[in-house]
């Protein structure tokens, strides 16, 4: 790995940490609440909320909006490239409708296989601004172990899953790669990362709000009372941070070198976490998965096997 790809390799690894961080919180906070997508609403309100009053306070935020009305104005960005946050919307849903069939464990192995799958077909044909990468075999043998280490860090919690359907995890994973793609082009067309994150947290809000009112007109969801605790909200900032660097990131690395980045940032983060919380410790297979997730990375992250195919150089801002 030459240095220039140390930083955004580094952003990407902090970045998972960020995500096993958000994912704590708002896990804690789905508990409380009892509806796991209007927690992650919740959340992610504060962090739109954050974003509207600072984005516009900052010279490179108001021009980065400016560029990308102009580039929906002149048909370079279509109405499709605004719709990443649809994508998160869609991962939340997956997680609140599979991870109490399947479990954890199985939802989160679906869920990188989907993001890894994904991640090649969105590189090969260059929807983010990374350019167009290759399926060589070091790229798809670096999906499949990151998989690998997923599945071997969750050891412990597969006894009795029996064999699960799992098609709605995978596309989660599928559209988390695509999310990430999307905001990388925005994060191009605007010069910076925080107008695209602006409008993810916009898109993604309207979506989940759009569900909890399907569900209240449908008579499938009841009232629910937010706890007070600010502390829980936080992963709406976290979750800020973390778009931001996958939105620089993203056009540095590719979508799949991105994603494995951030797996291992995430089962870094697992281990720090259960470390931290009584009654769970961190076990050899969670220390196993990792290693394999960094290999992984080694592999997918060689120079030989990072080149955009030529003619598809990654977009200059």
């Amino acid at each position: 790995m030459t240095g220039r790809g140390v930083v955004p390799v580094a952003g990407a690894v902090i970045a998972g940490v960020g995500l096993a961080v958000q994912a704590r919180l708002n896990g804690e906070l789905g508990s409380r609440v009892g509806d796991g997508i209007a927690a992650t609403l919740a959340s992610t309100v504060v962090g739109l909320v954050l974003l509207l009053l600072v984005v516009p306070l900052l010279p490179a935020g108001r021009r980065g909006l400016r560029l990308m009305r102009a580039a929906v104005r002149a048909g370079d960005l279509r109405w499709w490239h605004l719709a990443g946050g649809v994508c998160g919307a869609l991962f939340v849903a997956g997680q609140g409708i599979s991870v109490g069939a399947v479990g954890v464990a199985v939802f989160t192995v679906a869920v990188v296989g989907g993001s890894a799958v994904g991640g090649l077909v969105v590189d090969r044909f260059a929807i983010g601004p990374g350019g167009r990468r290759r399926i060589t075999v070091a790229r798809a043998a670096g999906a499949v172990a990151c998989v690998v280490a997923v599945a071997v860090a969750g050891h412990g919690a597969w006894g009795g899953s029996g064999t699960v359907v799992v098609v709605l995890p995978v596309l989660a994973g599928a559209a988390v790669a695509v999310q990430s793609a999307l905001n990388g082009r925005l994060g191009v067309i605007a010069g910076s990362p925080w107008p695209a994150t602006l409008v993810n947290f916009a898109v993604a809000a309207t979506s989940l709000a759009g569900v909890l009112t399907v569900r209240a007109v449908s008579g499938w969801s009841s009232p629910v009372r937010l706890p007070a605790e600010p502390l829980l909200y936080l992963a709406g900032v976290i979750g800020v941070g973390v778009i931001a660097v996958a939105t620089i990131a993203v056009r540095h690395l590719g979508v799949l070198v991105f994603g494995l980045a951030s797996v291992a940032g995430q089962l870094l983060g697992a281990v720090v976490l259960d470390a931290f919380t009584p009654g769970r410790e961190p076990s050899v297979a969670t220390f196993a998965g990792i290693v394999i997730t960094f290999l992984a990375l080694a592999l997918a992250t060689h120079p030989r096997f990072r080149r955009p195919e030529p003619g598809h150089a990654p977009t200059e801002s």
